[in-house]
């Protein structure tokens, strides 16, 4: 990869990354909202909570592996 084409890669790894972070954000604040308002399911939430962010984080995942496989 020539140096321009890598600059370029790594700007746009960091621009998908915006979206899963985002994504994150809002999810665990979601799930905070939802504990404050009913304790009782904090346990539930969590566990969904959990596997909400690993679905998230795959996103990312999936951006930086295609940044590896595409490379110009």
């Amino acid at each position: 990869m020539t140096g321009s084409a890598a600059v370029l890669a790594t700007i746009g790894y960091g621009l998908a990354a915006i979206g899963p972070g985002i994504g994150i954000g809002i999810l665990v604040g979601k799930t905070q909202e939802a504990t404050a308002r009913q304790p009782e399911l904090s346990g539930k939430l969590n566990a969904t909570m959990f596997i909400g962010i690993a679905f998230v984080e795959a996103l990312a995942l999936i951006g930086i592996v295609m940044g590896f496989l595409f490379q110009a």
